[in-house]
């Protein structure tokens, strides 16, 4: 195993394979053209802000910050609905023989093909958003869905699901990991469809769909980065829970950028951070988290890394860092309340870790080993996804209106 260093409650690590592999050709601007052709299509659809914390960025240090912020995704308050609607539309488009690469939601809509579709059931797992996306996906396409969420979950997040679209929604007794197994074991004994956003031996097709479906997200940052004057990035940091998202947003930066790309770090909560772990490691495979997996970051509590997007992490991440709920905390009221006259930023617990993270990386004499090994000075462009909003009300108010969660050091 790697030794890790731990300074302030914040655990790093500098990625031992970082080899970095040829870029998956399924994530390239060219392979995912469908999928922005289908999101394109929908009447929700518009490009996610990308908000420049100008005051932030000069009063940590670095020449910008850029906040992709998906809290503004088709109205569901977080990105998954990238992933669930293109993965849901993928899967009809197999079963009512339509062309993929053309088909509009429009087209989808028809009575003649609402109508089979009404017949069809979709299910799948979620701490929230991607439940969220699936059950809006499958209200528009006229389809069934059923969603399980994890013991501990809110019933804020679950009503969320309901009024988002068709599902029904259960909070189990189970882990994530274990619940993910039992909406597959339902999807086979019922015959519905599994929609999971995360992969494993023998199912991998419906995952590299919504992997496909959040690049949207990264490819408009990367035309709205060059509007605003910037060549590319210097810096990426990506939370991660089974890492299908952290993988995703690699694989188009990989295949955008080459050998120019910019650094990437990756950042999990630490009582359930199964890619650092699997770094930790240092054999190459995945591993399941150790940690206790209780955090506030609920759509990261996730102990099971992803397959499909494991090798990309693996392969071409720089970093991988494991943080206390304070970092988020943090986070999300650096973000709500920006400096210089910054515009305000909604982040939900994880959405904001990434942020809570860059702002102690500066501001904090304590952390300068890590910020000299990220080589973060003031020539670096940062750009961070806000992945969701307050999907939890009652939580995000307690955090940044309450002061929840205190960094203690």
């Amino acid at each position: 195993m790697l030794q890790v260093e731990t300074i302030a409650n914040i655990q790093m690590e500098l990625n031992p394979h970082r080899t970095p592999s040829p870029a998956p050709d399924f994530l390239s601007r060219e392979a995912t053209g469908p999928v922005r052709h289908l999101h394109e299509s929908l009447k929700q659809y518009a490009p996610t802000p990308l908000v420049e914390l100008n005051g932030l960025a000069k009063r940590l240090g670095v020449a910008a910050i850029c906040v992709k912020d998906e809290s503004k995704r088709f109205g569901l308050n977080a990105f998954k609905g990238l992933g669930g609607v293109y993965a849901l539309c993928r899967s009809v488009c197999e079963s009512l023989g339509l062309d993929h690469h053309t088909v509009t939601m429009e087209q989808l809509q028809r009575p003649e093909n609402r109508e089979k579709i009404s017949k069809m059931t979709f299910v799948t797992t979620t701490d929230g958003n991607h439940g969220k996306g699936i059950s809006w996906a499958a209200g528009l396409l006229g389809a069934k869905s059923y969603v399980y969420m994890p013991r501990g979950s809110v019933e804020a997040r679950a009503q969320a699901i309901r009024d988002a679209g068709s599902a029904e929604v259960t909070i189990t007794d189970l882990s994530y990991d274990d619940a993910v197994r039992y909406a597959a074991k339902m999807a086979e004994e019922k015959g519905w469809t599994l929609i999971q956003d995360t992969s494993w031996p023998g199912y991998e097709t419906a995952p590299r769909w919504i992997i496909q479906g959040y690049t949207t997200m990264v490819y408009e940052a990367m035309d709205q980065l060059e509007l605003l004057g910037y060549r590319r990035p210097t810096h990426v940091f990506l939370q991660a829970g089974v890492g299908a998202m952290a993988g995703g947003v690699t694989g188009a930066l990989c295949c955008t950028y080459g050998k120019d790309r910019p650094k990437i770090a990756v950042v999990e909560p630490e009582e359930v951070a199964c890619i650092f772990e699997s770094l930790r490691q240092d054999d190459g495979k995945e591993h399941k988290a150790i940690g206790s997996e209780i955090t506030i970051m609920a759509g990261l509590n996730c102990a099971e890394p992803c397959q499909l997007t494991w090798p990309i992490l693996r392969d071409n991440t720089d970093f991988a860092f494991a943080c206390p709920d304070a970092v988020s905390a943090r986070g999300m009221r650096v973000l709500a309340a920006p400096a210089g006259g910054d515009r305000p930023v909604v982040s939900g617990e994880s959405g904001a870790v990434t942020a809570g993270l860059l702002s102690l990386l500066l501001e904090r004499e304590e952390l300068r080993p890590f910020r000299d090994k990220l080589g973060l000075d003031e020539n670096s462009v940062v750009l961070l996804f806000n992945t969701e909003g307050d999907t939890d009300p009652q939580g995000y108010r307690h955090v940044v209106y309450d002061g929840a969660h205190p960094l203690m050091f």
